[in-house]
């Protein structure tokens, strides 16, 4: 009985640090661009959990134990077309493997495009990727990391949202909520899996229609082209893919490693010959999965 009683406090505490690793991104009752309409989130679990219909965004924190932290945090973007979220697959999973190398991680379940629930749908999930990075540079103490070293990875369309993230970190695209957004968006380094880069020749068109509709201006389209969009203020790169990518062209990426190498931005890229669309960490081919090695090396170099 002793041994039962014991338990449950313990078992009570284990609940509220659980509950406490997912924070939601903006306040109370706040969220901008949001219309108030009879719209739920969806769960769906197949052989990847899948969420669509995001009303409430949220970080989802990871942490390494406090003596294998090396101070290093990433933001994680899954991805899924601007349809769903590929929320265990290139979120969750990815950050669990980010704690074994001692870097904290945060999973963002960022809004998907809605007709119904949004006024300027576009701008929503870079509003949700900016207060992202901030809240989470404004935790840096709490986290136990450097706010210098934060960086993002996103995978697909999520690769679309942090390379969007990296050229337009600077852009007004919500009105300051709190003290929060006083902090700075730009993220330190990206990494980008089989991204979808450009809105133009090379498209994923899922992704395009998702975020701009049928009929896009021109305008927007070399907006959300991101290889369009590099400055010299873009941070360091990674970016991976695959040549037989039949989903999101491999174009995508050689187009923002040619922007970035113009504007003398540090870049890195790994292209491997297999390995279609859409496979995270890979973990089953011998080839393949040697790029998450290929990234740790890469940010050990950004130290020097």
């Amino acid at each position: 009985m002793k041994s039962i009683l014991l338990s449950v406090p313990f078992l009570f505490f284990n609940m509220m640090i659980a509950q406490d690793t997912i924070m939601p991104l903006w306040p109370k009752d706040n969220v901008p661009n949001h219309i108030p309409f009879d719209e739920r989130e969806i769960r769906e679990y197949k052989d990847i959990l899948y969420v669509r219909k995001v009303q409430e965004p949220s970080l989802e924190v990871y942490l390494p134990s406090e003596r294998n932290a090396i101070g290093t945090a990433m933001v994680i973007f899954p991805g899924g077309g601007y349809q769903v979220l590929a929320y265990d697959w290139e979120g969750s999973d990815i950050a669990k493997y980010l704690n074994g190398k001692g870097i904290a991680a945060m999973v963002v379940k960022y809004r998907l495009p809605s007709d119904v629930s949004q006024k300027e749908k576009y701008k929503v999930p870079l509003m949700d990727a900016q207060r992202a990075m901030r809240l989470v540079r404004s935790k840096a103490g709490d986290f136990h990391i450097d706010p210098k070293k934060i960086g993002i990875i996103g995978f697909s369309a999520g690769g679309h949202l942090a390379a969007t993230l990296g050229t337009h970190f600077e852009d007004q695209v919500y009105a300051k909520m709190d003290d929060v957004d006083l902090l700075s968006a730009r993220p330190d380094f990206m990494v980008l899996g089989y991204p979808v880069i450009t809105f133009g020749e090379f498209a994923h068109s899922g992704s395009r229609k998702a975020l701009l509709g049928d009929n896009p201006t021109a305008e927007m389209i070399d907006y959300f082209s991101n290889e369009k969009q590099v400055t010299v203020n873009t941070p360091p790169t990674f970016l991976f893919h695959a040549t037989d990518d039949g989903a999101v062209p491999v174009e995508n990426s050689l187009l923002f490693y040619k922007a970035l190498k113009d504007k003398g931005v540090s870049a890195t890229m790994h292209i491997y010959p297999k390995g279609g669309h859409g496979f995270s960490l890979a973990l089953k081919d011998k080839l393949l999965r040697g790029w998450t090695e290929r990234m740790f090396e890469w940010m050990e170099s950004l130290k020097e």
